[in-house]
């Protein structure tokens, strides 16, 4: 019995692939999306306050201004650091570095006084700062 040579040609041996694999690409980008999605609403920073409604339009900031938040305790906070009211407009003006032209907002809580929200912003002007603004929260919209 003599062998035949096969009248099939040959397979070639298989080459480097030459696609990529996306599969690993887009599992670790869909985990970063869950991530990135759970982080989001823990980055919210500051005091905790329950802020009055206003339909107001937003403002452009170009630099982050000072805040100033009054809970609904009274106790009073320079971006987060609690302050006491006698030593807050020389904590402001060593923040601010004498630049007065430095934008303060003020939030305060629904349930406090507006007497007291007032007595603080008379403060920070007479600290030498013009521009003071409330801080409120848009209302949602009615459905």
């Amino acid at each position: 019995m003599a062998l035949r040579p096969s009248r099939r040609p040959r397979r070639a041996r298989p080459g480097p692939v030459n696609d990529i694999n996306v599969a690993p690409f887009v599992d670790v980008m869909l985990v970063l999306v869950i991530i990135f999605m759970v982080a989001a609403p823990l980055l919210t920073v500051g005091v905790p306050v329950d802020l009055p409604e206003a339909s107001v339009r937003t403002l452009n900031q170009e630099r982050e201004p000072l805040v100033i938040t009054i809970d609904k305790e009274g106790r009073i906070f320079l971006q987060e650091a609690e302050v006491e009211q006698s030593v807050l407009v020389p904590r402001l003006i060593a923040v601010s570095q004498t630049n007065s032209d430095l934008r303060v907002f003020v939030r305060g809580d629904r349930d406090i006084d507006y007497g007291r929200v007032m007595e603080i912003m008379g403060m920070v002007n007479q600290a030498g700062f013009t521009k003071v603004a409330l801080i409120a929260e848009n209302p949602l919209p009615q459905q």
